[in-house]
């Protein structure tokens, strides 16, 4: 079961995430999700549980609960969608700027 978790404080890192659902079942994997540039945290994550039955007692439990000082929000993640990109894909005709030369 894949695990989204939002509303983490900035300091929050993996092993964190780890201790703190590895009280429910096995993890595979915990990853906070950084800012490319920065590398700072976003504040969210994902954590995957082998387990669907213990995933889902973890999502009851930690959901809305303080977690080094932030209430967190704990839910099934759900499948990331496909995001329209900027600047290609489309015919935009001479150029896209909404002012035609003739």
């Amino acid at each position: 079961m894949n695990i989204y978790i939002s509303g983490l404080s900035y300091g929050i890192n993996d092993a964190d995430l780890n201790d703190l659902f590895a009280e429910y079942g096995e993890i595979t994997s915990a990853k906070v999700i950084k800012d490319r540039e920065t590398g700072r945290s976003r504040g969210f994550a994902f954590v995957e549980m082998t387990n669907d039955a213990e995933g889902q007692k973890a999502i009851d439990e930690l959901n809305g609960v303080e977690f080094d000082g932030k209430v967190i929000a704990v839910s099934v993640a759900r499948e990331r969608t496909e995001r329209p990109s900027f600047g290609g894909g489309r015919d935009r005709g001479n150029g896209g700027g909404g002012y035609r030369r003739y």
